[in-house]
């Protein structure tokens, strides 16, 4: 039985600790725009850190777009997949099309205090059931053609940590 249409969200952690080369390079250079970006705030260099910023100047809430342009072109080399999020294969499967920035906390000149979340929002897939730890989905809005009784192509994506259903419109009952 169909659950209905759903979109998922994956939130990425990255900080010093990461150890995937592609993570690596949006810490270094999204540290590198948050330290070019504070200076418009803290022109008197009277703040260190992120916090700081946000606690006492209000616009160095801009930081988190201003900062996340130095990840878009990381982004795009993802060719709208997932990162980190496998089918059952061991395959990126999961196509997104929106994501979010968040600085989550940075020092201007303390790089390893770096740390950001970058949430992935998919396209919507159907939700056809869960067995154990895994959604068993379709890509996209397959909820008649499963009514009607059509083969359906299904792949199988295991819950993991940060991944999350975002948003749910459910099947009615027929």
């Amino acid at each position: 039985m169909t659950k209905g249409l759903i979109r998922l969200s994956y939130r990425k952690i990255i900080d010093a600790s990461s150890q995937k080369l592609w993570d690596k390079y949006v810490f270094d250079d999204t540290h590198m725009e948050f330290y070019m970006q504070a200076q418009l705030y803290n022109k008197d260099d009277k703040y260190n850190t992120f916090q700081e910023l946000i606690d006492n100047v209000p616009q160095a809430e801009k930081l988190h777009y201003l900062t996340s342009r130095a990840a878009v072109g990381y982004i795009r080399q993802l060719n709208g997949v997932i990162p980190d999020v496998l089918n059952s294969s061991g395959k990126v499967c999961l196509p997104f099309t929106q994501f979010t920035f968040e600085i989550l906390r940075s020092h201007v000149s303390n790089k390893d205090m770096h740390k950001i979340a970058l949430t992935f929002y998919s396209e919507p897939i159907t939700w056809i059931d869960t067995l154990g730890d895994a959604l068993l989905i379709a890509y996209g809005d397959k909820r008649e053609s499963l009514s009607n009784g059509d083969e359906v192509e299904t792949d199988t994506l295991y819950l993991q940590p940060f991944l999350s259903i975002s948003s749910l419109q459910a099947t009615r009952p027929s």
